[in-house]
């Protein structure tokens, strides 16, 4: 039985007139049939599996951290990075990504911390290409989200084995709902750094070889000089090695922050230009793979023997040495680039061992050391300028030091930052968790 069939024509004919008024199509309905909306739902959809992939590298750093890390702190560094994302996430939206990207100064160009993500007027232009060509607000927002919790990850390795729980998520929450966004808002929130030589000079940095990875290094450097290093790591005789637990598991570690790294760097030409994507594919995968070569090279040749761990790092050496440029510097010249990055962690590891900075996972190396080559590499082979480059490491990783030294330290006088050594000895897990995380 059909509609038809039960009302009168005349019925039928003044609801058609209403359906008719009541279905005037939307802006967005309009715009939702055009040429221009396949072109923007797959620049967007990109995005949002970028933004996946993103995440994807958290678990990746979960398991390198536990992975290099004693087996009787498997469950503390666990439930650290599942805190960190599930923190990253919220307090991004809460107050990060209308920091990150203000639309009003407290300071002009240096400070801004805004509300809410949606909270600003015309809401209902943040699902339609209003807010930009080529995304919505909210795939925006997720795919920065992804990034925001990324410098507190880093510390987190760093500072493993020995810091108290909560004395952490403090910390690593201020770092992530205050500085991180504010040090971001200076180069992608159209900050002092975007400024530079009236913006035709600006401060390059494509994916955050300094705005993500420096930041997290200088943060993490930081941290571990307030706390210091794991009890017998260095004792009168000289260094005495502390061995990974689960080699197995912090090589699947690498390899997913480098599966991941497609969308971190992939996703930051914030389209889906196929010229564009494909050439940071590229460069990505190449500095990447250059990174490790040379890091087992030189660390063979120094250490004697072929050592995992460091290939592993050559690996996020490299990806971390193209992130600032892996848009600009050619493929050939991101082997030179990835390169070099492998060379200098090897060494950098070696130096903060030699001077008594205590870092489980070789995260400020990686991070820190190889987030300034990366900046730097850029104006070498990519052709950004050499002084707002060194203005920017210097105004970011500046910031990250103090700020993070000054919270720490706060912290540390509060409430400590450390663990006693009975439980640092009997392992956080049990001490911190109650409960290991392998049975016998």
């Amino acid at each position: 039985m059909t509609i038809k069939s039960i009302l009168p024509a005349s019925l039928l004919l003044l609801g058609a007139g209403t359906l008719l008024a009541a279905d005037e199509p939307t802006e967005y309905e309009k715009f939702e049939g055009s040429a221009e909306y396949v072109k923007f739902a797959l620049n967007n959809l990109w995005i949002l599996i970028s933004a996946a992939l993103v995440f994807l590298m958290h678990l990746g750093f979960a398991s390198l951290e536990s992975g290099l890390c004693q087996r009787k702190n498997t469950v503390n560094i666990l439930f650290k990075n599942s805190f960190i994302i599930a923190m990253g996430v919220i307090t991004y939206f809460v107050i990060g990504f209308n920091t990150h990207y203000p639309s009003e100064w407290l300071i002009d160009g240096v400070l801004a911390i805004g509300g809410p993500a949606g909270a600003e007027p015309g809401t209902a232009a943040n699902f339609t290409s209003e807010y930009n060509p080529g995304y919505t607000y909210w795939a925006d927002f997720i795919f920065q989200a992804m990034f925001a919790a990324t410098a507190a990850t880093i510390v987190s390795g760093a500072v493993a084995e020995r810091v108290k729980l909560p004395s952490f998520l403090i910390f690593a929450t201020v770092l992530v709902a205050i500085a991180y966004p504010i040090a971001g808002s200076w180069h992608w929130g159209t900050g002092f750094l975007s400024r530079l030589g009236g913006g035709d000079a600006a401060f390059y940095d494509f994916a955050g070889s300094t705005v993500v990875h420096a930041f997290g290094g200088f943060a993490a450097l930081a941290c571990v000089i307030v706390l210091g290093p794991r009890k017998g790591k260095y004792t009168k005789s000289g260094l005495k090695p502390i061995l990974p637990s689960n080699l197995p598991l912090a090589t699947i570690g690498a390899f997913l922050l480098f599966l991941g790294w497609f969308g971190f760097n992939g996703g930051s030409v914030l389209s889906a230009d196929a010229q564009g994507v494909s050439t940071v594919f590229v460069t990505t995968a190449l500095a990447a793979c250059a990174g490790a070569l040379a890091c087992i090279a030189t660390s063979w040749i120094v250490l004697k023997k072929p050592d995992l761990s460091m290939a592993l790092n050559g690996f996020l050496a490299g990806l971390v040495g193209i992130t600032a440029g892996a848009d600009a510097i050619s493929p050939s010249m991101s082997l030179v680039a990835g390169g070099v990055a492998g060379v200098l962690v090897v060494f950098s590891i070696l130096f903060f061992d030699k001077i008594k900075i205590d870092d489980p996972v070789g995260a400020i190396s990686v991070h820190g050391v190889c987030g300034i080559w990366g900046t730097l590499a850029v104006a070498f082979f990519g052709g950004a300028n050499f002084t707002s480059q060194v203005i920017g490491i210097l105004a970011v990783c500046t910031f990250a030091f103090v700020f993070s030294f000054a919270l720490f330290y706060v912290i540390k006088l509060v409430m400590g930052v450390r663990v006693d050594e009975a439980e640092e000895a009997e392992g956080l897990d049990v001490a911190e968790h109650g409960v290991p995380a392998y049975n016998p």
